[in-house]
């Protein structure tokens, strides 16, 4: 087995798993199929300065696995449509023209495709060239499969049968934009009705392709008889194992390739074994000149995007992590920058809307940093609410700082500072808030800014806003981006140099 990633604890844990579990295979010349995966893919250009990424180069190696193996099947773990500097103009036409380029056998819905509105994300399946999974994804009324999307795929490769089942995180509701009509239903039931049936039907071997938390997948590992699960969503290279189950993902904008060597026993049609690697995707892989085509039909925004807006003196923390589990300097400047745009008494922006996950190091910042960073278009709204809300608002925001790495709902604060213990529980974990350099008051009326996203929708689960005295509407509001931009080039030579003041502080 080799990786070309050096071994991380979890990866050690699985190797152990491989080796002591798995039988050595009953034939002498069992069935192989390559499995190659990625997930959280938002621009097919590389990203980082052009160092890593970029699905010319991910092209590239699909061509080599196939050389190696032609029974090789290239999958994507969710995360793709939305969000991205692409898709405010295009709509997310752009990556299914990159995937159909590339040849994407199968995706599974991530939460982020219900950005788009549900017959933009019709029309997106329509044109693409491969089939959609999501198999607890269903029309609220009738619970009948979105799309009619199929429960599940069975595919007869090497002389064998696989399944492949897709499954998407329950809390899409609240951290996309989903249609009213649709609910994720729980994946535990769905997958206990749907595997057994996969193996009835002659797949011996089933994969799980998800786009949930890494517990979630744990608990999915439990509660069905899966033989792998490739997943997304954390934006993590994570590596792991649950009821015998080997779970996987890359981080996101194809920074890396999973690449899996399944051997099938022909009598049994079960796995006998399994080989895998992590591929680094960086400027040692040539970039496929069939992949050309692609990237010249969308050459006249790739070049809007590289004017200058600003620069930073400082490193700039965009990181993913980051802005869902600490105060950064990025989320500082932002939230300022909102604030100052609506002369509000303070500012809360979601984590999860600090979308680029990376850092910036002191130099020229772009266009296309203004929007990877803040790539949603959300406008930024003024609202009333009392100093029991804003309270509220931060318990909510830190609620679930204990048991995910990265919740979306973090938040990113100005004009006031709070203190918080995540060994406490949920609800009673913020204390010593202050707006204004004082002591909040429960009974007063302050002014918030933040994004329609939040008050409009209750999204990430901020539904206390939705009853709040709106001064600045949707219809009134600039956009997130545009805000951003404009603090950019307001600063003192156009030069920002945010740094971390306090803000948050977190006890434990």
């Amino acid at each position: 087995m080799k990786s070309l990633y050096p071994l991380i604890p979890a990866f050690a844990t699985i190797l152990f798993f491989v080796s002591a579990t798995f039988a050595q295979p009953q034939s002498s010349t069992p069935a192989h199929i390559t499995i190659l995966h990625v997930n959280d893919t938002y621009q097919f250009t590389p990203v980082e300065s052009g160092t890593l990424g970029g699905l010319a180069r991910v092209m590239t190696i699909k061509k080599e696995a196939l050389k190696e193996n032609p029974n090789t099947l290239f999958m994507l773990a969710g995360d793709t449509l939305s969000p991205s500097v692409e898709t405010r103009t295009y709509r997310g036409v752009q990556m299914i023209d990159a995937w159909n380029a590339l040849g994407l056998d199968y995706a599974v819905f991530g939460n982020h495709e219900f950005d788009l509105k549900t017959p933009e994300l019709l029309q997106r399946m329509k044109e693409s060239k491969f089939p959609w999974l999501g198999a607890n994804v269903v029309y609220a009324k009738t619970g009948k499969r979105f799309a009619d999307t199929p429960p599940y795929i069975i595919r007869k490769i090497d002389g064998v049968k696989i399944g492949i089942i897709g499954l998407l995180l329950p809390e899409t509701k609240e951290t996309s934009s989903m249609d009213a009509t649709l609910e994720v239903k729980d994946f535990c039931t769905v997958a206990k009705l749907l595997v057994p049936q996969i193996r009835k039907a002659g797949a011996r071997v089933v994969v799980g392709l998800t786009h949930m938390f890494m517990r979630e997948d744990k608990q999915l590992a439990a509660c069905a008889q899966l033989d792998l699960i490739l997943g997304g969503h954390e934006h993590t290279l994570l590596q792991s194992s649950a009821n015998g189950t080997p779970i996987f993902k890359m981080t996101a904008d194809a920074r890396e390739v999973g690449k899996y060597d399944l051997y099938i026993d022909r009598k049994t049609g079960r796995l006998a074994s399994m080989d895998w690697e992590v591929i680094p995707v960086n400027a040692s892989v040539q970039e496929d000149p069939d992949f050309a085509p692609v990237i010249a039909k969308y050459s006249d925004l790739l070049k809007q995007l590289s004017v200058q807006v600003g620069s930073n003196s400082v490193i700039l923390d965009a990181l993913s992590l980051s802005n869902r589990t600490k105060e950064t300097n990025v989320g500082n400047f932002i939230a300022d920058s909102y604030r100052a745009a609506t002369n509000a008494d303070v500012a809360l922006v979601n984590g999860g809307s600090i979308r680029a996950d990376l850092t910036y190091n002191p130099g020229i910042l772009t266009k296309r940093a203004v929007l990877s960073i803040l790539p949603f278009n959300n406008p930024v709204v003024k609202i009333e609410i009392s100093g029991k809300t804003l309270i509220d608002a931060l318990e909510h925001g830190v609620a679930r700082s204990a048991e995910d790495k990265e919740p979306g709902r973090f938040p990113q604060i100005s004009g006031m500072s709070f203190k918080f213990d995540a060994r406490k529980l949920p609800g009673q974990r913020v204390s010593d808030v202050m707006v204004g350099g004082r002591p909040v008051d429960l009974n007063k009326t302050y002014t918030l800014a933040t994004s329609n996203f939040l008050v409009a929708n209750g999204g990430d689960g901020y539904t206390m806003f939705k009853n709040a005295r709106v001064v600045i509407s949707e219809a009134q509001a600039r956009k997130d981006s545009e805000v951003f931009e404009e603090a950019i080039r307001n600063a003192p030579n156009s030069t920002i140099s945010p740094v971390v003041e306090g803000r948050i502080i977190r006890i434990n």
